[in-house]
């Protein structure tokens, strides 16, 4: 999320400008008064020499740069009685025109405050004022005030990125991080209805709220986040272990699909993980599984070299013979699996499909095995299916299948990752 940078240009359409003040004569006449009236109100309100005449010094010192000067002549202007709104307003414009200059962000702000009280300004120029006053806040780091000055903002202009930003930073550093988190929420919800792009450090602020407050939930939702719209490893690391943490997942019967998520999102970078990836999946009998890891493992260059280097050649040969002798009996095996009461063994056969990259024909077991039912693991099953899809390019349907994956052994969490990965 970008930082806020103040808007000075705010200031310098002044509706005063001080060079064109006009100052009414103190010891002019009633007479020549009232023979003037129509010319002042064509001019314009004016301000009482008593007043009007420092701060003219005041603008003097201003160019040449000496602000603590400056401010004394406001102080002087100050000091007369019975100021109407409009001489109000002209003085504490220049107040916080110079408090600017000197770095006083704070005494800018209330100045400005006294300004938009006096009624004098236009609504556009008033609006400005407000925004201005929230923004010099921030600055002064008052962030409450920021906050609330935010807030009255977008409630009379209406809606403002840049503004709803400072708003949320604000809220955030003055320590309401709910609100600052319902806040950034709602704008990441907005443009993701719009379909516009969501910029990482939002994301990634996001995340950080839900830390403060640690709310778990709100993390890993805004992890997911950044790993749909901007998938890097680290973020893809953190949410697979976070979800091997969680109470009740299965992490002995669910490591090949940990192993198999991590390959699809590109984080297994170990060849110890190829490795006991390629083992688990022949535990499984899912040797053409076994071979395509490996496979990968050496074309990634993290097999076949070292010490290690024979170990891994000798379990690529076995792999390799394994497939070779499993897919013979695949074709064979369909009338038999068909026949069977159950789907477990239409699922396992779908494994194997899925396996020797076959995931069409994977799709179909795996939907056999469903239909005919009394599985031991559905879930597995349907999770399975959902993977098969995706990997055939069936993106709408790996998407309703994934989604409609339950269990609470973690084929839940399993399957909401892999409505992540990109399909292919």
């Amino acid at each position: 999320m970008k930082r806020h940078q103040i808007i000075t240009a705010a200031f310098l359409g002044s509706a005063i400008a001080l060079g064109g003040l006009t100052v009414g004569a103190g010891t002019a006449h009633a007479a020549d008064r009232a023979g003037k009236e129509s010319a002042k109100k064509e001019a314009g309100p004016t301000v009482r020499a008593e007043i009007g005449n420092p701060l003219k010094a005041a603008q003097e010192l201003v160019k040449a740069k000496k602000y603590k000067e400056a401010l004394a002549k406001v102080r002087e202007a100050d000091g007369v009685a019975d100021k109407t709104p409009y001489e109000t307003f002209v003085m504490e414009e220049t107040r916080g025109f110079i408090l600017m200059k000197t770095g006083d962000q704070g005494g800018a702000a209330k100045a400005f405050e006294a300004v938009i009280g006096t009624g004098q300004l236009s609504e556009e120029d008033r609006l400005k004022r407000v925004q201005a006053v929230a923004q010099l806040y921030y600055q002064a780091k008052d962030y409450a005030r920021s906050a609330s000055w935010t807030q009255r903002f977008l409630k009379e202009a209406g809606p403002n990125e840049d503004m709803r930003t400072l708003l949320i930073q604000a809220l955030y550093l003055s320590g309401d991080f709910a609100t600052a988190g319902k806040e950034l929420t709602a704008l990441v919800a907005a443009k993701e209805k719009a379909g516009q792009p969501i910029d990482e450090q939002s994301l990634q602020f996001l995340a950080n709220i839900a830390v403060k407050q640690k709310d778990e939930a709100g993390y890993v939702a805004a992890v997911e986040k950044l790993v749909r719209y901007h998938p890097k490893a680290e973020y893809w690391q953190d949410l697979i272990l976070r979800m091997q943490k969680k109470p009740g997942f299965n992490r002995d019967r669910l490591s090949l699909d940990v192993y198999r998520l991590m390959l699809a999102a590109g984080v297994l970078t170990r060849g110890e993980d190829y490795v006991e990836m390629a083992q688990l999946a022949l535990g499984d009998n899912i040797p053409g599984e076994a071979k395509a890891i490996l496979n990968k493992g050496f074309a990634a260059g993290l097999l076949g070299t070292g010490a290690d280097a024979e170990r891994h050649k000798r379990l690529l040969a076995m792999a390799e013979k394994q497939a070779a002798e499993d897919q013979k009996t695949l074709a064979a095996s369909e009338k038999e699996v068909d026949a069977a009461a159950s789907g477990g063994p239409a699922v396992r056969l779908g494994d194997a499909y899925a396996g020797h990259g076959q995931y069409q024909k994977a799709a179909a077991w795996f939907e056999k095995g469903l239909k005919k039912g009394g599985l031991k693991q559905p879930e597995d099953a349907r999770l399975h299916l959902g993977i098969a899809y995706l990997k055939a390019g069936d993106a709408a349907r790996a998407k309703q299948t994934l989604g409609a994956v339950k269990g609470g052994d973690g084929q839940a969490d399993l399957a909401r990752l892999w409505q992540l990965v990109k399909a292919g």
